[in-house]
């Protein structure tokens, strides 16, 4: 035992000397990764990853209309993804009486297959280098507005060609921007719209630990969770129909029986949302000191108000099970991100990169940059005030959900007051408003927002006032539990009463004097018409100096291999399976079993609960071939991954492209992610095939599924 730790400690201490992970890659330029990448452990070429003209795995791993990243898993179209990213399927598809939320759910044939409500699967098809493209007729000396104007066009002409050239259901097209808007990519997309239901763990095994174990480390989670696309005949994407097929993907993961090994090699595919890597110590402060503290204040606030209604109440918890882990998870994240950021003091390293760069800027051509700096935190004081009140805005004011619910309905009495308004135009902004009553209303409770108005409506953090509107001198909670009981915008019932009776001529009286309503015209119409405008004016200032600072920082270091942020497209992450030491004296293995799961067990909490046929299975010893070399049934593992928010669902491989786990978050050291990258402590948390496929076949009792994987030793 001795030797082996000792073993476990001389690899920690190699690796950590060795260390890679940081960097979120375009798949269409990894051929300059190349020679790095199978330096490490990559045993294919890039050309197998990311290829327009035959099949790569490019075709293998999609994004999730949900924001989360995906794989195909088998020549029938099966999807893996994490517990957590389709939980919002899982939560609309259940009942009281019907709960697979917290129970799981296995189709055992296809004909048990559920349609999936609210979800499409997006595939990459091409990526485009539209740079020059783009700027046609952008010239020196243009001002910004000028110059923007022609983007836009040029770029709407790209897209609609690329649009009207398509061949085929689904197709898409879009530009977006990389470092800071100085270079262009076109992105053609085509979509998959019927996707069902295949097999889901339930929330004591997807989310096993919950809140509480978010964000850290060791966990014991199996966030995984399996669809099936479905296409026509032709395998072309088409909307739900019963003789709909299986689809066949080009190209798909092998799921590998040996998991994850220390030192392996590893790279994740997906679709990573924002990072903000390049941006200055000013902006960087705002997020420290100004946008994060009031946006965790407000979550806080919140899961404390809907965590207990939840416990109390299983039609709630069925409710607010997807907004709760929403606003927990932000929390927590954000909460991190702070945390980590201070940890390596990250301002301060920053303002010495900014120290160097103004050296180089007084002399580099001709000092064209030289006032660079001094204009950005020019630029971010300005912006500062309206930041503050547009970040109040959206985490206090709105966070009370039937105020922009209720919002949403003051166009009708403006079409209604309007001689003008036809009642075609009235009827179909009503008929908009329908469906999205009907979601509302369906996961809303009136006690609990209430409550949550009650407490952010007027709250204060570090001296800032919350409020956007003074309300009347009466006593304050009167005054709102008095507007909850008029407005109908609070109440189904009412709600559905009073919209079936409305028309164009009786909508501006029927919602006029609603309270609710009223209290959502004053706060928006504040917001819009006196913090807006100059919040996207200053923001718009603030981000022609990032873009001329991004393009800086290239001229200054032209031998720096930049990537460019994340931006929910397409990226590679290639890094190391290993462990880390968090603090002095204190060393993480690389990985957790089921062993470690069983002793976690606390009946008295949800989250730690464990299924009996699970414990029975482990009590049995009963792991079939799904073990590592000590016998032990793997959960998790961290590997140096650099991975953000987006990269849920991505498929995490080994050196020959098969599927060692499956990303589902980070350790809170990397939560800063989007920030800043630490080789030594930064990680990211996955769940291991062999674990995956454990819990398909002896738990769940699914083995067909496996019947059509190609699974790998």
């Amino acid at each position: 035992m001795k030797k082996i730790f000792i073993a476990f400690i001389i690899a920690v201490l190699f690796f950590s000397k060795n260390l890679i992970g940081q960097g979120m890659w375009m798949p269409n330029h990894l051929q300059k990764r190349e020679a790095d990448m199978q330096s490490r452990g990559l045993q294919i070429s890039t050309a197998e990853i990311y290829s327009e003209t035959q099949p790569s795995f490019r075709d293998a791993v999609v994004r999730l209309s949900t924001g989360c990243s995906a794989g195909f898993i088998s020549s029938e179209g099966l999807l893996l993804t994490n517990h957590h990213c389709g939980r919002r399927q899982l939560q609309m598809l259940s009942t009281v009486e019907n709960d697979i939320l917290k129970h799981g759910f296995w189709a055992m044939n296809r004909g048990e297959e559920i349609v999936a409500p609210d979800l499409s699967v997006i595939a990459t098809v091409r990526i485009v280098d539209v740079t020059n493209s783009v700027l046609s007729g952008v010239e020196a000396g243009m001002s910004e507005q000028e110059a923007a104007e022609i983007r836009r066009a040029n770029i709407a002409e790209i897209v609609a060609k690329e649009e009207n050239n398509a061949d085929g259901f689904g197709y898409s097209a879009e530009v977006r921007t990389f470092f800071e808007g100085n270079k262009f990519y076109l992105f053609v997309f085509r979509t998959f719209y019927d996707v069902r239901l295949v097999g889901a763990p339930p929330t004591n095994i997807g989310a096993f630990g919950g809140d509480f174990d978010n964000w850290y480390w060791p966990r014991q989670a199996g966030d995984f969770m399996l669809f099936r696309v479905y296409v026509d005949e032709n395998n072309q994407p088409a909307k739900f129909c019963e003789t709909n097929v299986p689809y066949r993907p080009q190209k798909y993961f092998n799921m590998s029986m040996s998991g994850a090994q220390e030192g392996d090699f590893t790279w994740v595919y997906g679709f990573p949302g924002r990072t903000n890597y390049y941006i200055s110590s000013f902006t960087l402060r705002q997020v420290v000191e100004v946008e994060h503290p009031i946006a965790i204040a407000a979550r806080d606030k919140r899961r404390n108000i809907i965590r207990p209604a939840m416990d109390e109440c299983p039609n709630i918890r069925i409710q607010y099970t997807q907004k709760l882990a929403g606003i927990a998870n932000a929390w927590k994240r954000w909460s991190k991100e702070l945390r980590g950021i201070e940890r390596i003091d990250g301002i301060s390293k920053k303002e010495a990169f900014e120290k160097e760069f103004q050296q180089w800027a007084d002399t580099f051509n001709n000092g064209e940059h030289k006032n660079l700096l001094h204009q950005l935190q020019v630029a971010h004081e300005e912006l500062e005030p309206f930041l503050i009140q547009h970040t109040i805005f959206n985490e206090h004011i709105l966070a009370p959900e039937a105020v922009a619910f209720a919002n949403q309905f003051d166009r009708l009495v403006q079409l209604s007051n309007d001689r003008n308004t036809t009642n075609a135009a009235f009827n179909e902004q009503l008929d908009r408003l329908r469906p999205i009553a009907e979601r509302f209303f369906r996961d809303f409770n009136t006690d609990i927002d209430r409550q949550i108005f009650k407490t952010l409506s007027t709250s204060s953090v570090n001296g800032l006032e919350m409020r956007f509107v003074d309300f009347p001198d009466k006593n304050f909670d009167d005054y709102v539990n008095e507007m909850y009981a008029r407005s109908i915008f609070v109440d189904e019932a009412r709600f559905n009463s009073m919209f079936r009776r409305l028309n164009r001529r009786n909508a501006a009286r029927l919602l006029g004097n609603d309270p609710m309503l009223n209290y959502a015209r004053i706060v928006f119409s504040m917001h819009n018409s006196m913090i807006l405008p100059e919040y996207r004016e200053l923001r718009s200032n603030v981000n022609v100096l990032r873009r001329t600072f991004m393009r800086a920082q290239m001229e200054m270091q032209p031998d720096k291999m930049f990537w460019p942020d994340a931006n929910s497209t397409l990226r590679v992450a290639y890094g190391q399976v290993h462990g880390f030491s968090p603090s002095d004296g204190v060393i993480f293995k690389y990985y957790t079993t089921l062993g470690g799961l069983i002793a976690k067990e606390n009946p008295d909490v949800f989250e730690f609960t464990v299924k009996d046929r699970l414990r029975e299975l482990y009590h049995a010893r009963d792991f079939g071939p799904y073990v590592n070399a000590n016998g032990e049934v793997p959960v998790n593992f961290i590997s140096s991954n650099h991975t953000i928010s987006g990269n849920s669902g991505s498929p995490v491989l080994n050196g020959r492209g098969e599927l060692i786990g499956l990303n589902y978050s980070r350790i809170w050291q990397a939560a800063m992610a989007g920030y800043f990258w630490d080789p030594e402590q930064s990680r990211n948390t996955s769940v291991d095939s062999r674990f995956i496929l454990f819990i398909i076949d002896k738990f769940a009792g699914a083995g067909h599924l496996l019947d059509e994987m190609t699974i790998v030793e």
